[in-house]
């Protein structure tokens, strides 16, 4: 990820229109800015499991992710699991492993990519 173009700025998430997604059980509310070029645009979530949720799909994407509240389980296609705590980030490369997330209790999240 090369970051360019990005003035500085403050983003207040609760002002940030929040996004439904449905998983194959509960959903994620996603709240979503987007800076840089179109070309290389660098893309910042405040992303929030319902209790129950199970992602819908394997993820391929990279990211950098920090676990701010709840607990979430990540599994990797080749069978890894982790769980993910307040305090806890992951980051992985796009189309490096693919992933699948899930939390029992709900969580919040901030992702980066």
């Amino acid at each position: 990820m090369r970051m360019t173009d990005i003035a500085f700025g403050i983003t207040e998430w609760d002002g940030v229109e929040p996004v439904h997604h449905s998983g194959d059980a509960g959903h994620a509310m996603w709240r979503t800015r987007t800076f840089g070029p179109e070309d290389n645009p660098v893309r910042v979530r405040m992303v929030e499991y319902s209790p129950g949720y199970e992602a819908d799909h394997w993820c391929e994407k990279g990211h950098i992710l920090l676990c701010l509240e709840g607990e979430m389980d990540t599994v990797l296609a080749d069978g890894r699991a982790f769980k993910m705590k307040p305090g806890t980030s992951y980051q992985v490369a796009d189309g490096a492993e693919p992933h699948r997330s899930s939390s029992v209790g709900g969580a919040k999240l901030f992702i980066v990519d």
